[in-house]
């Protein structure tokens, strides 16, 4: 195997985590929160919000890492 694949394999599994961590610990609190159907939907379409904040923090930290890497790896 490439280190190619698996670096994709890996981004791969970690993405898969990622959905079933907002999934289980973000939107079925969120869906169980209320009774009307509505208020579910609007709930979990909020939660989205949620999941973009932590993406944007994710790629943000990310980011940093990238740009101050030659002086974290002296």
């Amino acid at each position: 195997m490439s280190n190619e694949a698996i670096t994709y394999m890996v981004a791969g599994i970690c993405g898969v985590f990622a959905i079933a961590a907002y999934v289980g610990l973000i939107l079925v609190p969120a869906w169980g929160s209320y009774q009307r159907w509505w208020e579910r939907c609007a709930a979990s379409f909020l939660s989205l919000y949620v999941l973009v904040a932590f993406a944007i923090v994710g790629v943000g930290g990310g980011a940093t890492i990238v740009w101050f890497w030659d002086r974290i790896s002296v």
